[in-house]
């Protein structure tokens, strides 16, 4: 379910890079052409950080007809023991959803969209036990239609969050790091649409891309590197940080919870 096990982050699928990850989306963050080799070692220290937090990281093999295989968390969304196959926002990413499928299919409960509907995993944010689904131009009002029904007869709350050009995804631009907390970049979305956290954690604008990052219990938190000013913030929120080069991935749009998938 949300809350406890996203916390707990205890397993994680993940997918290695594409030899074709030079075409990789990207028109957000990217300031590079996507690099194959300096992703790869980015997509070690990736795996290498989440297993020190204890998470048992499964690594599939990388498809190479699809660049952007590596992100993962696109082509579903677990809801305790069903998972929704996305019908993902961008017709290059089509089938990477069928890889997926077919290795979780033998554990868990497969539930298929209708073709009109689209969403991409990286619009949706667990918050304790709701889901946060954002409207995207990857993610249709049919899909998060879709999936809030699926939300709800699981017994779940779920809250709709409208996204602007400006990003990508709702993980894009907010992450929650622990219970009743939602980090926020400056300039994208507003804080009134969070009104039922807690806790408002902001990353200024020129700092957007860390306001992804990874959360478990006793407010540990994986980070991208190379941004003082998020790290100062969440030190002084008292967090124990751990820092992670995002760079070669951050220049295909990815982000950190883009390279996995946690599951039960």
């Amino acid at each position: 379910m949300p809350g406890t096990y996203d916390r707990n982050k205890s397993r994680a699928i993940t997918r290695g890079i594409s030899k074709s990850y030079s075409e990789a989306l990207t028109s957000y963050f990217g300031k590079n052409k996507p690099n194959y080799e300096k992703a790869k070692g980015s997509h070690s220290a990736y795996v290498a950080a989440l297993e020190a937090h204890g998470t048992d990281v499964i690594i599939l093999p990388s498809i190479n007809t699809h660049p952007d295989c590596c992100f993962v968390e696109d082509t579903s969304i677990m809801i305790d023991d069903k998972v929704v196959i996305a019908n993902m926002g961008h017709t290059t990413r089509k089938g990477e959803e069928e890889a997926i499928k077919e290795y979780l299919l033998k554990d868990y409960e497969i539930i298929n969209m209708p073709k009109k509907c689209s969403i991409d995993g990286g619009d949706v944010v667990f918050f304790d036990d709701k889901f946060l689904i954002g409207v995207s131009t990857r993610t249709n009002v049919l899909g998060a239609n879709f999936l809030g029904n699926c939300v709800k007869d699981a017994g779940y709350e779920f809250e709709f969050i409208n996204i602007p050009s400006s990003t990508l995804h709702l993980t894009t631009v907010c992450s929650s790091p622990r219970p009743g907390s939602i980090i926020l970049a400056e300039g994208h979305l507003k804080s009134n649409q969070f009104d039922f956290a807690d806790e408002i954690i902001r990353i200024p604008n020129s700092e957007s891309y860390a306001s992804n990052v990874l959360g478990y219990a006793d407010d540990r938190v994986i980070i991208a590197n190379g941004f003082p000013d998020t790290r100062k913030i969440l030190l002084n929120y008292g967090f124990s940080i751990t820092t992670v080069d995002m760079a070669p991935i951050m220049d295909a749009d990815g982000s950190l919870t883009c390279l996995s998938l946690f599951i039960k």
